[in-house]
């Protein structure tokens, strides 16, 4: 089924996430960096945010015509790991601003521009969300207002949720205290901590990590990704 208006093709595809299967060449295949893969979230406000392994990109997105437009995408600037992570962003960039023609069969979407074909499938069939309690979740990336930015060095800041409390580490310390989920949000407690001295980098993360983990946090997963923002305007991506 391929919508034949804006309206009727942004329905088809809104609040859901699709991940990539497989991506041609003229017909053959084409690999992508080891350990990434394409994502694509048609978000319930009309925006597409699209991640490739490193950074995320995002823009309003028209799907017109059985054409996929997007414009002035955004993309944050996080150091991807290894670098040539960089030039897959830049390759789905060019790949989402050339305007693509995008077909949707129940769960399968399938993008092709020129040559080059993406095969994706709905993020709910591939990967189901996991379970926020028992999962030993590890910070990914820190948030702060606009900015995204990796964990520094080999650091290992974790979570673990379970019967209403959260344990874990900063990355320096230890840490423990009360974590009631209430809807969509997280209510933690006051959460204590051992009191190691941490090296400089590693004391910035300890600070963000337990500036989220205070008060009423909203949270979301995503497959395997759990997201914390704090009303503050900073927050984690954490994945287990």
């Amino acid at each position: 089924m391929t919508g034949s208006d804006g309206g009727a093709g942004e329905d088809l595809v809104r609040g859901r996430t699709f991940l990539s299967t497989q991506v041609t060449e003229s017909g053959k295949e084409w690999r992508l960096v080891s350990s990434t893969r394409i994502s694509l979230w048609f978000a319930d406000d009309g925006r597409l945010v699209a991640n490739a392994g490193c950074n995320t990109m995002q823009s309003p997105v028209k799907l017109a015509g059985g054409t996929l437009v997007v414009e002035d995408l955004l993309t944050t600037e996080m150091a991807c790991n290894p670098p040539f992570r960089h030039d897959q962003d830049s390759w789905l960039a060019s790949f989402l601003e050339a305007k693509p023609r995008w077909r949707l069969e129940g769960d399968k979407l399938t993008l092709t521009s020129g040559n080059t074909r993406i095969a994706l499938l709905d993020r709910k069939v591939v990967r189901p969300d996991l379970p926020l309690e028992k999962t030993r979740w590890q910070v990914d990336t820190l948030i702060d207002g606009e900015t995204a930015s990796s964990v520094p060095g080999t650091t290992k800041a974790f979570l673990v949720f379970s019967d209403g409390k959260v344990t874990g580490s900063t990355g320096c310390n230890q840490l423990s205290g009360p974590a009631a989920v209430v809807g969509k949000t997280i209510e933690f407690g006051p959460i204590v901590t051992t009191k190691r001295a941490c090296q400089p980098d590693v004391a910035r993360l300890e600070q963000i990590v337990l500036a989220v983990l205070d008060g009423t946090v909203q949270f979301s997963i995503d497959s395997d990704r759990l997201r914390l923002d704090h009303p503050g305007g900073k927050g984690l991506v954490l994945t287990p």
